[in-house]
């Protein structure tokens, strides 16, 4: 029986000997050990009653045992739905509710919260980094064969939970084909090979870090110098034995702010990749002239994994994320008819790498993706002559900080709740660090309410990533004549100071 994206990615390496993961203790996890590992958990997860079509709910440390339980999803036929280690209780209990796990793996320290708000058809594990954690004990005592259920093309693999600017979160649904066609185009594009010792320094619970790192890792075969958080420090020891860097801004902006950077240092390195969120221009310059690097710069959306990137062979150019990969078309639209060259517009994208809809949401799945296949991304953008994409802005009022997708609404809503404030608009505003800062504009009925009093009652409701880094109290919010809050103009007069 096959199974597309484990028969790809995982059964070739069997009896490959090569170093997989080098962890931050030193320990380095092969390719075999690796696939043997993931049979263990996989004989864990059938034994916890996942069967092919249930959802496995992953809010872990990053562990080795935390890749190898992606791949154990994938070779019980499982979905896989990785989750933000930051979200707090209430929006655990969302996600849960929604996709209806079998199974939840949490963190050892969190199991009796997370067991409180799943119910008695969902069974909670544990990972922990000692190795103490239930599944990882369990699988100890496992077969290391197993079975691979049967999985086609265009089967799930993975439930990716996303953010809008209205409405709850959405569940993009991704099939082996979606994730494995992906990866397939960045290995090839980027020339990733076995030779390669590639800096993972991201999360694993997002499409950056799980799909465009780990997939084309394994794809390649390529070496994973795998830590555990981002780390200054440890990057600079990493990278003259490296080759490879997949990253969001924030890394390069914390490495150009230490004196180490130089030529010297990144002599055996071949690529640096920048993702997630914009990179400033000013940090593609400062970045080629201390290194001699130039980072390229690729553009991609959960919904979709990776749409476009500069080229590996070429010139990159900064503001621009490149061309459409190949099997990707990028289309710039208005009102869904295609723009001239050089016209600003709507991105869509049709490609075997566009999600299959929204999860339990057809009416979402029915806006957003057209019958044609093409996915409007929500983004505006401008394509020149030759087809080389530049993003100039988001229909949409998301906001990118850090690499993560942050939904103002969601924002609003908590601080909305608190007695004594009558609105607000949360925003964001360009940061020279993190790509966007999040601040909040407040009209208050309370005129004695504080905010340090907001930002204590919003803390313990959103996770740290999302909490405003300023709140600003004024007397109204700017509207336009049909009553609609112009962010635009609070982007505008606050901008300079929100990115100090």
């Amino acid at each position: 029986m096959t199974n597309t994206l484990y028969d790809a990615l995982i059964a070739p390496h069997v009896e490959n000997d090569d170093v997989f993961l080098t962890l931050d203790d030193g320990t380095n996890v092969t390719y075999a050990s690796f696939v043997s590992r993931v049979a263990q958990l996989a004989h864990v997860l059938e034994d916890a009653g996942v069967k092919p079509g249930d959802r496995v709910v992953v809010q872990a440390p990053k562990l080795m045992d935390a890749v190898a339980l992606y791949g154990a999803a994938v070779q019980t036929g499982a979905v896989y739905l990785p989750l933000n280690t930051a979200y707090t209780q209430s929006e655990l209990s969302y996600f849960i509710t929604d996709a209806a796990p079998i199974l939840v793996v949490c963190d050892a320290r969190h199991e009796k919260a997370i067991a409180a708000i799943c119910g008695e058809n969902t069974k909670v594990m544990t990972l922990a980094k000692d190795g103490t954690g239930t599944l990882s004990t369990s699988a100890d005592a496992c077969s290391r064969c197993f079975p691979t259920a049967a999985r086609g093309p265009d089967d799930l693999a993975a439930l990716l939970y996303t953010s809008g600017t209205t409405g709850r979160s959405k569940g993009a649904m991704m099939s082996h084909k979606n994730l494995l066609s992906n990866a397939e185009s960045l290995v090839d594009l980027w020339q990733i090979a076995k030779q390669d010792r590639l800096i993972h320094a991201l999360p694993i619970f997002h499409t950056h870090g799980l799909f465009v790192a780990l997939n084309t890792a394994l794809l390649a075969g390529a070496h994973v110098r795998f830590m555990a958080a981002f780390d200054i420090d440890m990057l600079f020891a990493e990278i003259p034995s490296s080759t490879l860097l997949m990253g969001v801004p924030t890394f390069y902006t914390r490495l150009l702010d230490d004196p180490r950077l130089n030529k010297e240092l990144v002599k055996t390195m071949r690529l640096f990749i920048s993702g997630s969120a914009p990179l400033l221009a000013e940090i593609h310059t400062a970045f080629e002239d201390r290194t001699g690097h130039r980072i390229l710069e690729r553009y991609g959306m959960t919904e979709t994994n990776m749409i476009t990137s500069n080229p590996y062979q070429g010139e990159r150019l900064a503001g621009t994320v490149g061309y459409a990969l190949p099997g990707t078309e990028v289309v710039i639209t208005d009102n869904g008819k295609p723009v001239a060259p050089g016209e600003i517009g709507m991105i869509e994208v049709r490609g075997d790498n566009v999600f299959q809809g929204y999860w339990n949401m057809p009416e979402k799945t029915a806006e957003e993706l057209r019958d044609t296949g093409f996915f409007m991304t929500g983004d505006l953008g401008v394509m020149s002559d030759d087809g080389r994409v530049s993003i100039v802005g988001r229909q949409k009022d998301l906001i990118i900080s850090g690499g993560y997708n942050i939904y103002p609404k969601e924002i609003e809503d908590v601080i909305n709740e608190i007695d004594g404030v009558r609105e607000s608009a949360v925003f964001g505003v360009a940061h020279p660090d993190f790509g966007e800062s999040v601040l909040a504009a407040i009209v208050l009925e309370d005129r004695t309410l504080t905010i340090d009093t907001i930002a204590a009652l919003v803390a313990p409701n959103l996770a740290r990533f999302k909490h405003p880094r300023r709140y600003i109290i004024t007397d109204a919010l700017p509207r336009n004549t049909m009553g609609k809050v112009q962010k635009n103009v609070l982007r505008e007069a606050y901008g300079e100071n929100g990115s100090t």
